[in-house]
């Protein structure tokens, strides 16, 4: 069964004519009428009684009527959903964040696009650095952005987006919030909330070995948001990246002979399409000014 002979079913069916269904569908109507008698014999009876210059619908046809108007319709609907994507102007926006990806750092960017693509869907989703690529291979995003510098990542498309380092992190009535500069060795005594979700996890565990911090003392957050929350509290201090925005409750502060850095990349899976939506974001993503990302 095809959409044309569904079509001029239709017709013949609205005008009770086959010329004048002919004229509406705009084609010849020999061509009409061979259509309909090949979309009878697929059915195996006749869907009208030729009466000329009347048609008359039979019992099958007056059955199949509302069946073949839904079939229709959702098939002029899947056509012109399916180039509404092609558009950009259906469909979403996927993107995959890992966890201490800030999504204030790409929100401008997100907007910019669903505004110029009439309002499309953002899908973000979250998981560790792993699953994030692990979105990006099985097609559930279009573009991953982590803090990602493993060799073993050559099968994605990576784009630096900048380099940064990492500040200390405590809360206003901590008593070491007013201290201009501070290393490893003034915080042997503090308890830290290790980030237990982020990609410098293992390296900032070595550090505190190597200054003799107390590991049993320390706190473990899998969430920036936990962290932060824990920092406030007041009785802990974190590590955490200069670009991780801090509440007002929470004081930001230089960590002397730290000098861990990590590069934010843009991930794409090489030679696969993108949609409209996720090329524009990717453009727009290595084209800012990635100078002051972490103010």
């Amino acid at each position: 069964m095809e959409m044309a002979q569904v079509r001029y079913f239709l017709s013949v069916a609205h005008t009770l004519n086959f010329t004048r269904a002919a004229e509406e569908c705009d084609v010849a109507q020999p061509s009409l009428s061979r259509a309909v008698k090949q979309l009878e014999a697929e059915l195996g009876d006749e869907l009208f009684r030729r009466e000329r210059p009347q048609a008359i619908l039979t019992e099958l046809g007056h059955r199949m009527l509302p069946i073949l108007t839904r079939c229709y319709e959702s098939a002029k609907t899947a056509t012109a959903l399916a180039g509404a994507v092609k558009k950009g102007e259906a469909g979403a926006l996927r993107i995959a964040l890992s966890p201490t990806i800030d999504l204030g750092l790409v929100l401008a960017q997100i907007q910019e696009v669903t505004k110029s693509f009439g309002g499309i869907a953002t899908v973000l989703r979250r998981g560790s650095t792993a699953e994030t690529l692990e979105f990006l291979t099985a097609g559930d995003a279009e573009a991953a952005i982590g803090a990602v510098d493993d060799s073993e990542m050559e099968a994605f498309e990576r784009f630096p987006l900048f380099d940064e380092g990492f500040v200390l992190n405590c809360g206003r009535t901590h008593c070491i919030a007013n201290s201009p500069r501070l290393s490893f060795g003034d915080l042997r005594q503090e308890r830290f909330v290790l980030p237990r979700h982020s990609e410098h996890a293992e390296a900032l565990v070595a550090r505190l070995r190597e200054a003799e911090v107390s590991l049993e003392r320390c706190h473990e957050a899998f969430s920036d948001a936990d962290m932060l929350r824990l920092v406030a509290d007041g009785d802990s201090v974190a590590v955490a990246p200069r670009s991780l925005p801090a509440p007002e409750a929470i004081v930001s502060m230089p960590l002397d002979g730290f000098d861990l850095r990590r590069t934010v990349c843009l991930f794409t899976v090489p030679g696969r399409p993108r949609s409209a939506a996720a090329s524009m974001l990717v453009n727009l993503l290595r084209a800012r000014d990635w100078a002051n990302a972490d103010n």
